[in-house]
């Protein structure tokens, strides 16, 4: 009599995920209705700066186009650290808990940065320079978030694609924030230089400092 081993069958549940894309694209095509010239501006932001200098003004970052639009960053990227997270084998892709706390722990870090930032601006009274520095920093990173959403279906969706390739879109990321930052240096030069010693310390205390220190502790704890 021949003896038969049930094995349970794992089934990843991938429902979630899909209802959250489903969301991200429909605020995409929302906002794109409702801002149409505005996001036509945006979108062509990789090959001309139109969109950056018509929307200099610090109150755009905090206009209905620009939260919709770092609300998708926020996806993005919560997805992208779970992809690569699971990638060094920390986590699952599809663990709809983990998600949820990435995207609250992007959301914190972020917002708390922003009202340090706020707070050490006023402080050195560099507040106008930080605010121009920080809404180009805003909208290339946003438009980053933006590319980088069909690529976290591709990697979710498709397990066939090759493992390195999170770990590559990681430094082609970095990259692109190295060279984001060169940019924005650059266009605000002069008022750099005209107080080149407070901006250093903020550069330290606030765009070095934080990635260091979470760097320090995922090394760390990987060990």
């Amino acid at each position: 009599m021949t003896e038969h081993i049930l094995h349970p069958r794992i089934v990843e549940n991938k429902d979630w995920a899909t209802l959250v894309f489903i969301m991200a694209f429909g605020i995409i095509a929302l906002t794109k209705s409702v801002y149409e010239n505005r996001f036509e501006d945006f979108f062509k932001l990789i090959y001309s700066n139109k969109y950056i200098r018509i929307y200099r003004d610090s109150s755009h970052l905090m206009d209905m186009f620009s939260i919709s639009l770092f609300f998708i960053q926020i996806i993005s990227f919560s997805f992208f650290i779970q992809l690569l997270l699971s990638y060094f084998g920390f986590t699952s892709k599809t663990d709809w808990v983990q998600f949820i706390q990435i995207f609250t722990f992007v959301i914190y870090f972020i917002l708390s940065k922003f009202l340090i930032e706020k707070i050490i601006a006023t402080a050195f009274n560099i507040e106008e320079l930080i605010e121009q520095f920080n809404l180009q920093k805003v909208t290339y990173r946003t438009y980053i978030g933006l590319l980088l959403l069909p690529v976290d279906i591709l990697l979710f969706y498709y397990d066939s694609i090759l493992k390195n390739i999170p770990l590559l879109v990681f430094y082609i990321i970095l990259g692109l924030n190295v060279l984001l930052y060169l940019v924005s240096i650059k266009n605000y030069r002069n008022e750099i230089f005209g107080k080149l010693f407070y901006f250093i310390l903020y550069l330290c205390a606030l765009e070095i400092a934080p990635y260091y220190f979470m760097y320090y502790w995922f090394t760390k704890g990987s060990v």
